[in-house]
């Protein structure tokens, strides 16, 4: 079976993805129903009833459910995100890694910029951010938005180091990894190759994919711009873990920043709704802009070509079953 998806065109590749997708869907809703409950002694309903009951009267959430909140929040990411790319990849090609494009080890200067261009776009995102907010929504999708925040609260309650280093797990290396195979290692790619005339449109496309997917619409558009500044690393370096760190550090920065407030070592919430100003949207606009014009500099040449080259002679094999 091995490779065997390889030889179809972009679209029917695509097309497989999506219902390999749902079979992991199905799979991961079949263990909350069934298979949680057995385990935890909750179901999923008596969970989020939990949740709201310490929302309500402003108690603590309890470890027990604060660790099967996470123990669901670990097997989402795991089986919906991470699973589905990894299988695919091996029912595409007989390297899987190569396709991945998993198989390189990034080189230093590379890593930098790619932290740079996601340090210096963090206003400018802020900002499109403030203006997401401003945009009609109905009170219903308002207050399901600020239950998301509250949620996201509870799990970012973090008393000591050992919880601190189990979030940046949860929320930010799993997370970079798995999304990014999925987004950008298969979505973005499999775009491409459906309108390799257009690569930029594809990227374009995956991320549009990637901020929907999240279902959070009062933050649509700062998570569409954090896509495609992924997705353009990932196009212009043709290596998907130099994507993979730019994610872990946007991750993993809010985490670390959230700790340091909650332990009084800084003191403005990194989670509080703090304007940006325009200003400094533009400087960070234009500094983005030139980290990923010093970034597609530094790429060597030979890395984009393989990548390139790649797609084309896939595109070409498909061409001619």
């Amino acid at each position: 079976m091995t490779g065997r998806l390889k030889q179809y065109p972009p679209a029917l590749q695509f097309a497989a993805f999506v219902g390999l997708f749902l079979i992991f869907i199905i799979l991961y809703v079949f263990f909350l129903a069934f298979v949680f409950p057995l385990i935890s002694g909750y179901s999923l309903t008596t969970l989020q009833s939990e949740l709201s009951t310490a929302e309500d009267v402003l108690r603590p959430v309890s470890p027990k459910v604060l660790g099967y909140l996470k123990l669901t929040q670990f097997l989402y990411t795991l089986v919906v995100y991470l699973l589905p790319p990894i299988f695919f990849a091996f029912l595409v090609d007989n390297r899987p890694g190569n396709w991945l494009r998993i198989d390189q080890k990034p080189r230093f200067l590379p890593i930098i910029l790619a932290f740079l261009i996601m340090t210096v776009a963090i206003p400018f995102v802020s900002y499109t951010g403030d203006w997401n907010h401003t945009w009609p929504f109905p009170p219903e999708l308002r207050k399901m938005e600020e239950q998301t925040a509250a949620l996201t609260r509870i799990l970012l309650n973090m008393p000591d180091i050992s919880s601190l280093l189990f979030n940046l797990v949860l929320i930010a290396i799993l997370p970079a990894i798995a999304e990014e195979f999925f987004f950008r290692g298969v979505v973005q790619r499999l775009y491409i190759k459906m309108m390799p005339a257009m690569p930029w449109l594809g990227v374009f496309i995956a991320a549009i994919c990637f901020s929907a997917i999240h279902m959070q619409w009062m933050d649509f558009i700062p998570r569409l711009l954090l896509g495609f500044l992924l997705g353009a690393i990932f196009y212009l370096s043709g290596n998907l873990w130099l994507s993979i760190l730019g994610h872990f550090l946007n991750n993993g920065l809010q985490v670390f920043l959230v700790y340091l407030y909650q332990a009084k070592m800084i003191k403005t919430d990194p989670m509080s709704d703090s304007p940006t100003q325009w200003y400094i949207a533009a400087i960070s606009l234009a500094l983005t802009i030139g980290a990923i014009w010093l970034f597609d500099k530094q790429t060597m040449p030979g890395e984009k070509e393989h990548d390139h080259r790649d797609d084309f002679n896939d595109n070409i094999e498909s061409i001619g079953k």
